[in-house]
C-alpha cells in the first residue's frame, strides 16, 4: 500500500509557476535532518477560477523533481474533491481529499444508527485514552447523537474512496478526509468516533483533516484561545494514536491542518505536541504562495509593480465578489483598506512590506493581506499578462516564494 511519510506539507501553488521554488523550500529543511514529503495540492474551485487542469499540477509536481534532482517521496493531491468533482483527477492524483463536509447533519437511515450504536457498547462509561487527563464520558445517548452527526459524512466518504479504488486500484493513492469547512469544531470525542466509523466502512485514511476551534482565515495568524487549541490538537493526537490501534486504521494516520499556512502563533504548539508524542503532521498550504507571487513581482519593480497594483486596484472594486466565497474564512475591516489611489504612489517596498505576513512590522496590513489573498481570479484573468511576468521576474519571485515558505513555516513548525 502507498504510505505517507511522517511529516508532509501542502504546497499549493494556484499558476503553476512556483514548484521548484516550493520544493527548494522542503529539501532545506530536509538537509536539516528531516523527511518533509512535499504534496502538490490544488482544488477544482481553484483549476476552474484559473483554467488550469490536474494534468497541469502533476507537470509541474514532475518538472520540479526532474529539475532539482530530488530523490524522495511526492504526491499530487486533488484537494476538496467530491463524488461530482473527482474524475478529472483520478489519473494524475496519487493524493485525494474527500471533502465529506457538506454531508455534515445529513440524515441516516434508523438502522444504521442502531447499527453503529449496537457496535459502540463497549466504549459506554468512562473511557480512558491513554496520555489525557481525564477519561471521556460516553453515554449512549452521546454516540446516538454523533452518529446522527456525521454517519452520512462517513459513509459519502465511503462511496468516493470505493469509487477511487475501483479506478486506481486498491493502495495505491493515500485517502484524506476533510470535514473542516464548517462552522461547528469536532470535540475529540466525536472525532473518536467519526474515525471508527470510517474504519468499519473500510475507509483508510492515512490523514484526516478536523475542523478545530478558532478561526483559520486566509493568508494571515490563527485567531483564537491558544491554550485551548493545544489543548484540542494533544486530545486529537491521542485519540488518533487509540483509534489506530483500537479500530486497524493505518499506522500512519495523523492529523492534517486545512488553511495551515500562516498560522504562526500556533507552529511552535504543534510543533512541541507532535515531537512530545513523536507523531506526524500533515500541513496544508496554498494562498501563501501565491500571495509572494505579488509581493515578488511588486518588489521587482516596473512592470511588475504595475501588476500588482493593478491586482489590489480591481479587487478593491470588486471585494464583495471576491470575498463572497471566502466569507467563513477572511476577516476584512473594509476602513483599514487602503485607497487605490493611495496604493498607487506607493513603492515597491511599500507595497510588499504592507502585504507580507511579518507581524509586528509597521506597514503589514492583515485587511490588505487577505483581500489579496482571494483577487488570484482577478491574475487569472489577466491571463499571460501576469504568468509572462512571473517568468519575466522568475528569480525574485522565486526567492519570496522560498524564503517563505522556509523561514516563515518550515522553521516554526520543525523547530529548525
Amino acid at each position: 500500500m502507498k504510505t505517507l511519510s511522517k511529516y508532509s506539507l501542502g504546497v499549493g501553488d494556484r499558476f503553476s509557476h512556483e514548484g521548484k521554488a516550493q520544493l527548494k523550500a522542503i529539501m532545506k529543511a530536509n538537509e536539516a535532518g528531516l523527511e518533509i514529503v512535499p504534496v502538490w495540492n490544488k482544488s477544482n474551485r481553484e483549476h476552474t477560477y484559473v483554467h488550469s487542469t490536474p494534468v497541469d499540477t502533476r507537470k509541474e509536481a514532475d518538472e520540479a523533481v526532474k529539475a532539482l534532482g530530488y530523490k524522495g517521496q511526492y504526491l499530487v493531491d486533488a484537494d476538496h474533491i467530491n463524488l461530482n468533482t473527482v474524475a478529472p483527477f483520478v489519473q494524475v492524483s496519487d493524493f485525494f481529499t474527500l471533502d465529506v463536509a457538506a454531508y455534515i447533519g445529513k440524515e441516516s437511515p434508523k438502522t444504521e444508527i442502531e447499527a453503529f450504536l449496537s457496535s459502540c457498547q463497549k466504549y459506554i462509561g468512562r473511557l480512558s485514552i491513554p496520555g489525557m487527563a481525564e477519561p471521556l464520558d460516553i453515554t449512549r445517548e452521546l454516540i446516538e447523537e454523533i452518529a446522527g452527526k456525521f454517519l452520512a459524512a462517513t459513509q459519502q466518504a465511503s462511496g468516493i474512496y470505493n469509487y477511487l479504488r475501483k479506478e486506481k486500484g486498491e493502495g495505491n493513492f493515500i485517502t484524506e478526509v476533510s470535514m473542516d469547512e464548517v462552522e461547528t469544531p469536532q470535540t475529540p470525542i466525536e472525532l473518536l468516533f467519526i474515525l471508527k466509523m470510517l474504519a468499519d466502512k473500510g475507509v483508510p485514511a492515512q490523514t484526516i483533516a478536523p475542523k478545530f476551534t478558532g478561526r483559520f482565515n486566509k493568508g494571515v495568524d490563527y485567531v483564537g484561545n491558544l491554550d485551548q487549541f493545544a489543548k484540542e490538537f494533544e486530545e486529537d493526537v491521542l485519540v488518533i494514536d487509540y483509534a489506530v490501534k483500537e479500530f486497524g486504521l493505518p499506522k500512519e494516520l495523523k492529523l492534517s491542518v486545512h488553511s495551515g499556512s500562516d498560522k504562526f502563533s500556533i507552529y511552535p504548539i504543534m510543533a512541541k505536541i507532535i515531537k512530545k508524542y513523536d507523531k506526524g503532521l500533515h500541513l496544508k498550504t496554498a494562498g501563501t504562495t501565491w500571495l509572494e507571487e505579488v509581493i515578488g513581482l511588486a518588489i521587482a519593480g516596473d512592470d511588475g509593480l504595475d501588476a500588482a497594483k493593478k491586482i489590489y486596484a480591481d479587487s478593491h472594486d470588486r471585494k464583495e465578489e471576491l470575498c463572497a466565497p471566502y466569507a467563513d474564512v477572511i476577516n476584512i475591516d473594509a476602513s483599514k483598506l487602503p485607497s487605490i489611489d493611495e496604493v498607487k504612489e506607493w513603492s515597491g517596498e511599500k507595497f510588499a512590506n504592507t502585504l507580507r505576513h511579518i507581524p509586528g512590522h509597521p506597514d503589514y496590513n492583515p485587511n490588505f493581506r487577505q483581500l489579496i489573498h482571494v483577487a488570484y481570479k482577478v491574475a487569472a484573468e489577466m491571463g499571460t499578462e501576469y504568468t509572462s511576468l512571473l517568468e519575466k521576474y522568475a528569480d525574485v519571485v522565486g526567492n519570496c516564494v522560498e524564503e517563505n515558505l522556509y523561514d516563515r513555516h518550515l522553521k516554526r513548525l520543525f523547530d529548525l
